[in-house]
C-alpha cells in the first residue's frame, strides 16, 4: 500500500511538473507569435500599461539600488560645487525634464516612459543613486549615460544641484544657472591628453556611447547591423584609413578626432571625441583582424 501511494504521488507530481512546462512553452510560444505578427505597438504615441509601466518602475528602483550600493558619496554642500551643477543641469537636463517654471522641450515631452521633473528626486533616490543613474543611464528609457559627456566630478556636481532644485524658485532657478556658464563650463575637455595606457574594454563601451555602432557593425557591439557605413570587422588588417592615413593606432586617435581634416568633406562627422577615448578605440579597434 504505501508503495503504490509513493508511486502515486511521485505520479502527480510529474504531472504537474509536465504541465508546468507545457504552459511555459505554450506562453513562450504564444509571446514569441505576438511579437512576431507585430501587435505589440512600440509606437510612443501609446502610453505602456499601468502594470508594465509599474513594473519597469519597480525594477529599475531594484537596479539602481543595487549597483550603487558601495559607491562613496563626496561631501555635496559647497556652493561653487551646486552652482556648477545648474550650469550643467541647464545645458544637458532640461529639454528632457525641465526645471523650475521651465517646460520641457518637445522632446521631453513626447518620450515614453516621460521624464518627468526632477524636483522629488532626492525623495525617491539617495545622492549614490542619482549619480548612478546620471553616469550610466537608463536602459529602455531615453535616458542617456553621461559617463562620457560629463567628468566625474561634474556628474557629482549635477547631484548637489538636484539636492537644491526642490528649493528653487522659478525666478531663483534661472538667477543660479544661466549666467554661470564662462565661469563654470561644462563638459570633457576634448584635447585633454589622456594620462593612462589605453583601455581596451572599455573602449566598446566608448564605440556605442558615441553612436559609431549607429552607422558601423562592429565586433563585440550590439547594434542593428546597419548599412550606412562599412563594417570594421577585419579593420586592423586594412593598409589604409578612409584610404589617407597608414593604419596604425595613432593614426586612428587623429582620424576619430579629426575625420574632415583628414579627409574633406567626409560623410564620417567629427564626433568631439576626447583624447582619451579615442585611444581606447583605437586600441580596440586594433584587435580586429
Amino acid at each position: 500500500m504505501r508503495v503504490h501511494n509513493g508511486l502515486n504521488f511521485m505520479n502527480r507530481i510529474r504531472t504537474i511538473l509536465a504541465t508546468i512546462a507545457a504552459l511555459a512553452i505554450l506562453g513562450v510560444v504564444g509571446a514569441a507569435g505576438f511579437i512576431w505578427v507585430g501587435f505589440y505597438n512600440v509606437g510612443a504615441t501609446r502610453q505602456h500599461l499601468q502594470p508594465v509601466y509599474s513594473v519597469l518602475e519597480f525594477a529599475m528602483h531594484r537596479s539602481v539600488r543595487l549597483h550603487a550600493l558601495n559607491i562613496d558619496t563626496p561631501p555635496l554642500e559647497d556652493e561653487a560645487m551646486v552652482r556648477r551643477g545648474a550650469t550643467c543641469f541647464d545645458a544637458n537636463c532640461v529639454q528632457c525634464h525641465g526645471a523650475p517654471g521651465v517646460a520641457q522641450d518637445d522632446i521631453g515631452k513626447s518620450m515614453q516612459p516621460l521624464p518627468g521633473p526632477l524636483v522629488d528626486a532626492t525623495q525617491n533616490f539617495h545622492p549614490r543613486e542619482l549619480y548612478w543613474i546620471t553616469r550610466h543611464g537608463i536602459r529602455l528609457s531615453g535616458m542617456p549615460a553621461w559617463e562620457f559627456r560629463l567628468t566625474d566630478g561634474e556628474i557629482w556636481d549635477v547631484v548637489a544641484f538636484l539636492r537644491r532644485l526642490p528649493m528653487l524658485t522659478p525666478q531663483a532657478y534661472p538667477e543660479m544657472a544661466r549666467p554661470q556658464l564662462a565661469a563654470f563650463p561644462c563638459g570633457r575637455d576634448v584635447n585633454i591628453a589622456a594620462m593612462r595606457a589605453p583601455d581596451v574594454p572599455r573602449a566598446k563601451q566608448a564605440l556605442y556611447q558615441y553612436a559609431c555602432s549607429a552607422c558601423h557593425t562592429i565586433p563585440g557591439v550590439t547594434s542593428s547591423f546597419p548599412n550606412v557605413g562599412p563594417p570594421l570587422a577585419g579593420l586592423a588588417s586594412r593598409t589604409l584609413i578612409a584610404g589617407t592615413l597608414p593604419n596604425t593606432q595613432d593614426n586612428m586617435v587623429i582620424w576619430l578626432r579629426g575625420p574632415n581634416k583628414v579627409k574633406p568633406h567626409t560623410a564620417m562627422p567629427d564626433l568631439r571625441v576626447t583624447q582619451e577615448d579615442a585611444a581606447d578605440m583605437a586600441a580596440y579597434l586594433a584587435t580586429l583582424r
